[in-house]
């Protein structure tokens, strides 16, 4: 490894270039790849990221690449940002030409949807042999381009590799905690941004703060309720990646998943509420891959699959909150 480490880095939208300022930072080398030429070409021509972080000037150790091949000049780690849903067919590229020995780490969030697992579970299955692990919590790409504190979790399949690349994104303003609790990390990542979308279509109903506050409330116990059967820690989903996650996702109007929300409980379509949001709205494809998982499981996660029979089934949002008040009283720590 040089003097200077070297992050390959996939995905040149919000997040992955949020990511890639924090790594340059803090002195790493950034090969930042994006599958569009001309946004590449933009950024290269431009010094920021114009579609996605307006009025943020990139750093000068990153280095917008087209090519999967030069992404990985002299990388010690690679990190992956691009959504959920096209997160196995880019393994399936990455496979044919990865540098071996490099941990593979990632800041997508969600599910296959045709299979419902997690996306540990596709690395393992398309780049074996390779270390690798997850970041999340509470971060909105903007303020961590911006420089502002924040906290996230690495998570890891070896302490020495999760060490290596939390050390890369620590600084100053920048906490990073690492945990050995890759399914907890994923899922609260991934289920937060179902609630958020619950969330904000209550308060597009005009339900107001003490709707909010149990929606949040018992999404979490419906978090801990999959956790516990997938083999998470409570620890890891009552922390930054979990509870810490949520909260964020949930009441803070740069959420899109809220936003997406918010359009639903105001009356428009699952495709008018995403063209609004006009970026990819994670939790829209996790309410489905966790209905079908809840229901392998015989497993009761209300608030979720009310969220997907409103977004899949054309349930209207009033009626989702109905069907849940409608619910048998029953004491609260039970399922």
């Amino acid at each position: 490894m040089s003097d200077q480490p070297t992050v390959a880095l996939f995905g040149a939208g919000s997040w992955g270039t949020a990511l890639a300022m924090q790594l340059a930072r803090n002195g790493a080398r950034v090969n930042l790849w994006g599958h569009d030429p001309e946004h590449i070409a933009r950024l290269i021509k431009d010094g920021e990221n114009k579609a996605f972080l307006p009025g943020i000037v990139l750093h000068e150790n990153i280095y917008p690449v087209t090519s999967l091949v030069d992404c990985q000049h002299q990388a010690d780690t690679v990190l992956i940002a691009i959504p959920s849903k096209a997160f196995r067919d880019f393994l399936i590229q990455l496979h044919h030409v990865i540098k071996p020995g490099l941990s593979i780490f990632w800041a997508s969030k969600g599910f296959e949807i045709e299979s419902g697992k997690l996306l540990h579970q596709l690395v393992i299955e398309e780049l074996p042999g390779h270390h690798y692990g997850v970041i999340s919590g509470p971060t909105f790409a903007t303020e961590v381009a911006r420089g502002l504190p924040a906290a996230i979790t690495c998570a890891g399949d070896n302490p020495c590799s999760t060490a290596f690349f939390a050390d890369l994104l620590h600084g100053s303003r920048f906490r990073c905690y690492t945990s050995d609790d890759v399914i907890g990390v994923e899922l609260g990542g991934a289920l937060k941004n179902i609630l958020a979308i619950a969330v904000g279509a209550a308060d597009g109903l005009g339900f107001g703060a003490n709707t909010r506050a149990a929606l949040m409330t018992r999404g979490l116990s419906e978090v801990m309720r999959l956790g516990e059967r997938l083999g998470a820690k409570q620890e890891t989903l009552m922390g930054l990646a979990g509870l810490g996650d949520l909260i964020l996702t949930c009441t803070d109007d740069q959420s899109r998943n809220r936003r997406f929300g918010l359009a639903i409980g105001e009356g428009k379509t699952v495709v008018e509420a995403e063209i609004d949001v006009g970026q990819t709205v994670e939790g829209l494809r996790a309410a489905r891959a966790i209905y079908l998982l809840s229901q392998e499981l015989g497993l009761e996660l209300p608030i979720m699959e009310q969220v997907y029979r409103v977004l899949y089934e054309n349930v209207r949002p009033v009626d989702a909150v109905q069907s849940l008040e409608n619910r048998p009283q029953r004491p609260e720590n039970s399922d």
